[in-house]
């Protein structure tokens, strides 16, 4: 088995959860803020939509070997994105929900020898289609937190967290770090990475602070590799830019059997 199939068995959990959150809002749940700024949660449904419909264009580039952008242009999925937010809830459950279906179809009907095609998105490097799914289960996972409606970071899967911190150590803005060293509490150390204090907390926690999905909760930074007395502690610097580029480079082209 590759990590193909590990990976959709996750989407579809991923999935189901955020339907579930989305089923349970209301038109005026869906027209108030989100957690990202200026826009409201029918924007984070609709980007959301459009995404999955958007890397169907993905697969099928793959599929087909005939190059089909993501989208035809920024401005494009920005005005998707509009067009969309202001709906209902109802109606934005059904295109999230219709929108999945037709991601999943297209990733089942992907022969095997396609995943290992390259495609692109907005931005470079390049990447082997399988990653199209770690593509859309870190867009699941870090939306479903934007939505502000009770699912927060504490509630992603440790398998989540620990491919995502993966790829921000392998994506990571040595130039513009903000931080010489990550430690987490799970005895992981990452070092050498810029300028700056090291800071520890929980692979949740980290990976929180590290996606802009908190300002540093939980984090605390260790002057010199030792945990500041109580009343002490140093704040925690921002954190630098995320996924700079869109995927590691040097991604195996063929699916390996996991992933990290």
């Amino acid at each position: 088995m590759t990590v193909v199939l590990v990976l959709r068995e996750e989407l579809a959990s991923a999935t189901r959860d955020l339907l579930a959150t989305a089923a349970a809002l209301s038109d005026d749940d869906v027209a108030a803020p989100s957690r990202l700024p200026g826009w409201t949660r029918g924007h984070v449904l609709a980007h959301l939509a459009r995404n999955a419909d958007s890397l169907v264009n993905l697969l099928t580039w793959a599929r087909t070997g005939v190059v089909t952008p993501q989208y035809a242009t920024p401005a494009e999925r920005d005005a998707g994105i509009e067009a969309g937010a202001g709906r209902p809830a109802a109606e934005q459950l059904a295109d999230l929900e219709a929108g999945a279906a037709r991601l999943d179809a297209a990733a089942a009907a992907l022969p095997a020898e396609a995943w290992s095609a390259q495609v692109g998105g907005l931005r470079p490097p390049t990447h082997p289609a399988w990653y199209v799914l770690v593509r859309r289960l870190r867009e699941v996972g870090m939306h479903h937190v934007d939505l502000g409606a009770g699912y927060g970071p504490d509630r992603w899967p440790e398998r989540f967290v620990r491919r995502e911190l993966h790829d921000c150590l392998w994506t990571w803005p040595y130039e513009q770090s903000t931080v010489g060293g990550i430690r987490l509490t799970d005895g992981t150390v990452w070092k050498d990475l810029g300028a700056g204090p090291v800071v520890e907390g929980t692979p949740a926690g980290v990976l929180a602070w590290l996606t802009g999905r908190s300002a540093g909760e939980g984090i605390r930074v260790v002057p010199e590799g030792r945990v500041s007395a109580p009343g002490q502690e140093v704040p925690v610097p921002a954190a630098p830019p995320w996924l700079t580029k869109l995927s590691p480079a040097d991604l195996p082209a063929t699916p390996p059997e996991d992933y990290p």
